[in-house]
């Protein structure tokens, strides 16, 4: 085995500054699909640990399988991506604005018992698979629920409200929503299945949401946190 072959492989001295370009691209490219993916798809990992991780595994994959690339080739790209997380952490750290559009905002899905309607579709989470983050957490409906926030990393913190305080709300277990109320009785609490919004019903009332003028209601639950 020459040394020359061993280090550089098929590539010469000019083929590593070719590489230095392509792993910078490549590191953009990645942080802008992430970013487009949303929240959910770098759950409980940061976007610059993530994009990190996939840079190294796919710079030290080729060289372990083909002969044509050296270990030079392969040290030039992870000391690129190295560079580039260090220098993205610093201006992180340094300009706000940066940290918003690399690592995106926290968004309040839950306010006071029903759904910021206009921040949750700009999230790349389903309604179902929001109930289910909310179930994991003891959730019977939303009533029971002050705050929920979608995090950064795509988890999602509950803030309750004290057991005295809980609210109708609406039933977020899998069947519940399918119970939709065709007939109204005067003086019962329901709920909008679209946003959460809960009213009293009186023969005043109709049957479109005030506040997302859906026309689909299920029966409210008052039902307190299990302790």
């Amino acid at each position: 085995m020459e040394i020359n072959d061993f280090l550089f492989g098929d590539a010469d001295y000019n083929f590593l500054t070719s590489i230095m370009v392509r792993t910078f691209v490549m590191f953009l490219i990645i942080l802008i699909f992430l970013r487009i993916l949303g929240k959910r798809g770098i759950k409980q990992l940061s976007v610059f640990e993530l994009v990190v991780i996939l840079g190294l595994g796919s710079a030290a994959g080729d060289p372990m399988i083909y002969k044509e690339i050296g270990l030079l080739s392969a040290l030039t790209a992870f000391t690129v991506i190295a560079v580039c997380y260090k220098l993205l952490t610093l201006l992180v750290f340094k300009f706000k604005w940066i940290e918003n559009l690399v690592e995106g905002k926290e968004v309040y899905i839950i306010k006071k018992g029903k759904f910021s309607i206009d921040e949750f579709k700009k999230e790349s989470l389903s309604k179902d698979e929001f109930f289910m983050e909310l179930r994991l957490r003891g959730v019977f409906h939303l009533g029971q629920v002050e705050y929920a926030i979608l995090e950064t990393t795509g988890e999602v913190s509950v803030y309750f409200y004290d057991h005295e305080q809980t609210k109708y709300g609406l039933p977020i277990l899998p069947d519940s929503l399918k119970k939709t109320i065709k007939t109204f009785e005067a003086d019962t609490f329901y709920s909008c299945t679209f946003c959460g919004q809960t009213i009293k019903y009186n023969i005043e009332n109709t049957f479109l949401c005030p506040n997302c003028h859906n026309t689909e209601w299920v029966k409210a639950s008052s039902r307190k946190i299990i302790k």
